[in-house]
């Protein structure tokens, strides 16, 4: 496909700032940041950011939620060349230490807080050394690449630790000064690390440049038929790979409106629907099936939704009688979003039901048996293996070939088959991830948290929940003699895993009770049932 606009950040949103000015960019509850809002609180905090000595290559985490204040710091980084690698707001200081470490975040611009998080107190206990009483550079052992640390509010923060600090620093450095800076940026440098729990290891960073990231999301706005003359409500947290690349780099790409809600109560959110009127809904449709049971639902006037996936809250006559009669959507951090699509959005006949489309463009894609190495035919199942310009370069931190094979194809894990038409289906989730709200558990993460906080062996599966997709469940070995509290369990994991992480369900099981196989194996659809009936 053509690619009209800009292939770098900086260059995009120049363009897109000079085109639409005074139409409304982000709208996030009463948060509304136009094009040229964005344009200019990015440009002095860009600015900022070079004062104190970032440029092109420094890493630079956003821990903040959806709003404003998410998108002009990251415009502001990548104006600049730097690379921002965006915190989930779910974050535990055991885990936010982690991220700092291992993605050598140079500098960190935090929300003071948001609903029950206090990010002061987590980076106080993520960073032991950081004095936040204090300005000036930091220098910790645990986290050695950390320097500086700025914090949305002046609320307890000294004033050279506040993002107002960082903005006025910028009047230190001229226009031109960023001009360059943003001329220097190429389309093959990193934009992102955008980190996702695998299936089988602990969060990985996974790196995506400018010019791949932008050409993969142009072919899917025009799939979408995303144009800017839409407004689009997403559910999608930014700091995934959803709501940054397929909501915020979408609309950014398209010129039109991105609506979001941080609502803590459903009649909130409907408020902001019924407010802003959006014309497409995507994100997970999983966590807005509770505002279709709010009391106030039935009169709310939802009717400007025309498209999209949320199912649950979109108008009769545009909702599937069968969900699995219209093409799904297979996305990835690795793939930037998603990369089996299908441009039809109407009912399909029988025969594909559950299909996830075809492989979206610039994308090649093979159905691999496992153990053989050789392609599989149309209905067998095999793993899926993908290659082309718009896979992530890499894992932060790792070698290009522990991630792809010498001929360039990444192995997903995840079972697929396609069928004699060339449509894809999913038959089962690599490394048995668990899918959870539209969030991605490892369960060999939660397994290894628990022993290490409580010396216990757990057995982590997902088990299906119509609500949540699925629900974390665990399985826990008791040893004998010893008495386990399911509760004060959970409790000691909140210090360690985000809560979507915390086992829903624990179930206690003694030593000899797990389902074992006849091959020795953990037999996991009977632990499963187990797990299901309560024990």
């Amino acid at each position: 496909m053509t690619f009209g606009p800009p292939l770098t950040l900086p260059a995009l949103l120049r363009e897109r700032a000079g085109r639409y000015g005074s139409r409304p960019f982000l709208v996030c509850d009463d948060d509304r940041l136009t094009y040229a809002d964005a344009d200019r609180w990015s440009g002095l905090l860009a600015r900022g950011l070079l004062a104190i000595g970032a440029g092109k290559g420094t890493h630079v985490g956003v821990l903040q939620p959806n709003g404003g204040d998410f998108v002009v710091g990251w415009l502001a980084a990548a104006r600049i060349g730097a690379v921002t690698v965006p915190v989930s707001t779910f974050s535990t200081s055991v885990e936010l230490r982690r991220l700092l470490r291992d993605a050598d975040v140079e500098v960190l611009l935090s929300a003071r807080s948001y609903r029950s998080h206090d990010y002061l107190a987590t980076v106080a206990a993520a960073v032991p050394e950081l004095d936040l009483a204090t300005g000036g550079p930091t220098l910790a052992a645990s986290v050695p690449a950390l320097r500086h640390v700025f914090v949305h509010t002046d609320d307890g923060i000294p004033p050279p630790r506040t993002a107002a600090a960082l903005l006025a620093s910028g009047d230190a450095v001229s226009r031109s000064v960023l001009r360059a800076a943003e001329n220097a940026v190429d389309p093959g440098d990193r934009l992102v690390i955008v980190h996702t729990s695998g299936s089988t290891s602990a969060p990985k960073g996974v790196i995506h440049t400018h010019g791949a990231l932008l050409q993969h999301l142009a072919n899917l706005n025009t799939i979408r038929r995303y144009t800017d003359d839409e407004v689009l409500f997403s559910n999608s947290p930014f700091f995934w790979i959803g709501g940054f690349a397929y909501a915020l780099l979408g609309t950014l790409l398209a010129g039109g409106t991105l609506v979001c809600s941080n609502a803590s109560d459903a009649a909130g959110v409907l408020d902001v629907l019924e407010r802003e009127r959006p014309t497409m809904v995507n994100g997970y449709a999983q966590s807005v099936a509770h505002l279709a049971q709010d009391p106030t639902f039935a009169r709310r006037n939802l009717t400007s939704i025309r498209r999209g996936n949320l199912y649950p809250i979109m108008p009769a006559e545009v909702r599937p009688a069968d969900p699995q009669l219209r093409h799904q959507m297979l996305g990835m951090t690795e793939t930037g979003s998603v990369c089996l699509v299908d441009p039809d959005e109407s009912d399909q006949p029988e025969r594909r039901r559950g299909s996830f489309g075809r492989p979206a463009p610039g994308f090649g894609a093979r159905i691999v048996d496992p153990e053989e190495g050789t392609d599989c035919g149309p209905g067998a199942v095999g793993e899926l293996w993908l290659r082309g310009p718009f896979l992530m370069e890499g894992y932060y931190g790792r070698e290009r070939h522990e991630v792809f094979d010498a001929d360039g194809w990444f192995r997903t894990g995840d079972l697929f088959l396609v069928d004699e038409e060339g449509f894809y289906y999913f038959r089962g989730r690599g490394g048995d991830v668990i899918k959870t709200s539209g969030a991605n558990v490892s369960p060999v993460e939660v397994e290894q948290v628990i022993r290490e906080v409580a010396g216990l062996t757990a057995h982590v599966v997902g088990l299906e929940d119509p609500d949540r997709g699925q629900i974390v469940a665990a399985a826990i070995r008791v040893p004998p003699g010893e008495g386990i509290d399911a509760e004060d369990l959970r409790r000691r994991l909140a210090d360690h895993l985000s809560t979507y992480k915390i086992p829903h369900r624990i179930v206690l099981f003694a030593e000899g009770e797990v389902p074992i196989m006849s091959s020795g194996k953990l037999d996991v659809p009977a632990l499963k049932e187990r797990l299901r009936a309560g024990g």
